[in-house]
């Protein structure tokens, strides 16, 4: 009997494995490959939402759990995966300047947004109100982090291909039992999958699909990443990638010109030098709508759990999630409220 089977191994589910392992924990990883939303996300690491200079909650938290666990994983992986680079945002105006300084001042914000309005000029991208820096900022390669740690993962032998039969899981006194597998917990980490778990459907996962380009711009000469309508995050060799779209209709993986066209349009608003598409790319975040993730056990099931919705912020949430739900189901220490899947439970 193993401690955890595990279903998926995007970022929630890598994030768990990794933490199950550091506690000398026997897991098992299953993944048919079919949900791709962590292997092309843009991968950004940010402590404040742009758009209303708010701060992400627990985002100083979050961000010490996750800078850890990347450390360790790369020293494991014997490869860089965590790229600390700035995020500029964009001011169109003075009034976002004014907005920002006055959010600089809250105590909350202070060690996340520079007080130094920064205006250095670029060859071909336009700052006439400037910029302002956002502090402890980044970006994970998701695509080379899943693709060595699954590759780590086929090598000691715990990860398995193929697609997961809700039929065979059968609960056993002491645990679960799928197929020849007998575990003490089952930890579904599918991402926009879950919408086929019978244990989980209920829940209000609500994907929000995104469409990302590569592009090659010799010309655009960029060290940093912008925020503005689209973030623009430098690749190295002239490489950047684009994005990113909402898409609240579409449920699938398949680009669209559509989406191809709005990020072409956005972009050519920010730049002014030649570029070509290199690669375009689509997933369907799982997303829910408040906006908080999915973490917990079945009311019904004891050792059945998930980790999941973590949105737009994957990178940020995924390893501070897991330890939440690794230290629920092994110490019994409760969750919060905000991510419990409890807070969706119908009030007798």
């Amino acid at each position: 009997m193993i401690d955890y089977l595990i279903i998926g191994s995007g970022l929630a589910g890598i994030s768990f494995s990794e933490l199950a392992l550091q506690n000398n924990k026997s897991i098992l990883v299953l993944d048919n490959n079919s949900q791709n939303s962590s292997k092309i996300a843009g991968g950004l690491y940010n402590p404040v939402i742009l758009k209303r200079f708010s701060e992400v909650g627990q985002a100083t938290e979050h961000l010490l759990i996750m800078h850890e666990f990347l450390a360790r994983l790369e020293k494991k992986l014997n490869d860089k995966v965590d790229f600390k680079t700035p995020i500029l945002r964009k001011f169109f105006s003075v009034e976002e300047q004014n907005n920002w300084f006055a959010a600089s001042d809250k105590t909350n914000l202070a060690p996340f947004l520079s007080t130094q309005l920064i205006s250095k000029k670029y060859d071909s991208i336009d700052f006439p109100f400037g910029y302002g820096e956002v502090l402890q900022t980044g970006y994970v390669d998701t695509a080379l982090l899943l693709n060595l740690y699954r590759s780590y993962l086929i090598k000691n032998k715990l990860f398995i291909e193929e697609s997961f039969d809700y039929s065979l899981l059968q609960e056993e006194n002491n645990g679960i039992r799928y197929k020849d597998i007998q575990a003490k917990h089952i930890i579904f980490a599918e991402g926009f999958g879950m919408h086929a778990n019978p244990y989980f459907k209920h829940l209000p996962l609500d994907g929000t699909k995104g469409e990302l380009l590569v592009i090659k711009a010799p010309k655009l000469g960029l060290d940093v990443i912008v925020n503005a309508s689209v973030f623009i995050l430098p690749l190295g060799n002239d490489l950047f990638k684009i994005g990113a779209t909402y898409n609240w209709e579409s449920k699938t993986d398949i680009p669209t010109e559509e989406g191809k066209k709005e990020l072409v349009e956005k972009i050519k608003e920010l730049i002014n030098c030649d570029f070509e598409i290199v690669s375009h790319f689509a997933g369907v975040r799982p997303t829910v709508k408040d906006r908080r993730p999915l973490v917990g056990t079945s009311s019904n099931h004891d050792s059945v759990h998930i980790l999941n919705g973590l949105g737009t912020r994957g990178v940020m949430l995924g390893p501070a999630m897991a330890k939440a739900l690794f230290e629920n189901i092994e110490y019994q220490k409760p969750l919060q409220r905000s991510i419990d899947i409890k807070r969706f439970e119908k009030k007798a």
